[in-house]
């Protein structure tokens, strides 16, 4: 049996988003979900355009609530709010595993366009590198 990851955040628009893209990239055979429990309407642009960067395309994503996974079991749920300015979402659902990587919103960039896109690869390659570890460690030769 696959191995499944739900990712969390409040928004589902960025970092959950280019978590799950990630995940998908090292390993196409996961089940690999992300939710909000605050969905935004659309993918923040600037996530679909950093992780086109990286190869990663998430382009036909959209923001899902977390309430649509709350009957099924997952072997890892993993949060990605930093903590700091959200409180992460938790998942009532069956988890055989919790993990909480934070990262900062990258939606809460300001200033020009290319301070902004700054911001989104920042967040995005923090989020190769986290969750790369976290699929090796846990998953690829790891408890699932």
């Amino acid at each position: 049996m696959n191995t499944s990851v739900l990712v969390l955040c409040t928004g589902n628009s960025c970092r959950s988003q280019m978590a799950e893209g990630f995940l998908h990239s090292f390993d196409p055979s996961l089940e690999v979900f992300s939710a909000g429990t605050e969905p935004s309407g659309a993918l923040h642009p600037l996530a679909v355009k950093v992780m086109a960067e990286e190869g990663v395309d998430i382009a036909a994503n959209s923001p899902k609530s977390v309430e649509l996974f709350l009957g099924r079991p997952f072997d890892w749920v993993v949060t990605v709010c930093d903590g700091a300015k959200e409180s992460c979402p938790v998942f009532t659902g069956q988890v055989g595993h919790r993990l909480h990587i934070g990262f900062e919103d990258p939606a809460e960039a300001v200033g020009t366009h290319e301070e902004k896109l700054r911001v989104f690869r920042r967040v995005r390659d923090g989020i190769k590198k986290q969750f790369g570890e976290f699929y090796q460690q846990n998953v690829k030769g790891g408890i699932s």
